[in-house]
């Protein structure tokens, strides 16, 4: 069984005029490809350029207390490491547009955080004061017995704690 296929003409009209227009047409969508993300690229970024990839640097410094300093000292002592974490952290990260330095101080085994400094960048440029972006956390001077100052006795251990104030059974007299 044999099949004869016939051809049929082309429906394309053998006209030179015609010939020359599909060849533009041809070419036309092929800049078009081209040219048309290149261009939607540029006005993207002029009217919505990239955002910066900016972030908050975070340091948690822990101090220890002296022997016989005061809470007034270790605040000020907190004040200054976190002074100067905040500037060190602007200092050596150009993207960094925040810092967060918590300071968390040590005391006879007690430890809990006395304060938190957050602060821009333009904020530490503009007064680079930690007493003023800080916030200090009251219930400290307590969590770290400073109300009640334990004796250290000659072996380097802590003896049990008095309390800070006598009560009125201590103060009669026989």
């Amino acid at each position: 069984m044999t099949r004869s296929i016939t051809h049929q003409r082309s429906l394309i009209i053998p006209f030179p005029f015609i010939g020359q227009i599909a060849k533009k047409i041809r070419i036309f969508p092929l800049i078009v490809l081209l040219v048309s993300p290149i261009s939607v690229w540029i006005l993207t970024e002029a009217i919505a350029p990239q955002i910066v990839r900016a972030y908050t640097a975070r340091v948690d410094l822990n101090i220890e207390r002296m022997a016989d300093e005061s809470y007034e000292t270790v605040l000020r002592r907190a004040e200054a490491v976190s002074r100067a974490a905040a500037q060190r952290s602007f200092d050596q990260d150009i993207l960094a547009t925040d810092v967060s330095v918590i300071v968390t101080v040590e005391s006879y085994g007690a430890i809990a955080p006395v304060l938190a400094l957050e602060v821009s960048r333009q904020q530490w440029r503009t007064r680079p004061d930690p007493r003023r972006w800080a916030t200090y956390f009251k219930t400290a001077r307590s969590l770290l017995l400073f109300d009640t100052q334990p004796a250290i006795s000659n072996a380097g251990q802590a003896a049990p704690m008095t309390p800070a104030a006598p009560s009125p059974a201590n103060l009669t007299e026989n």
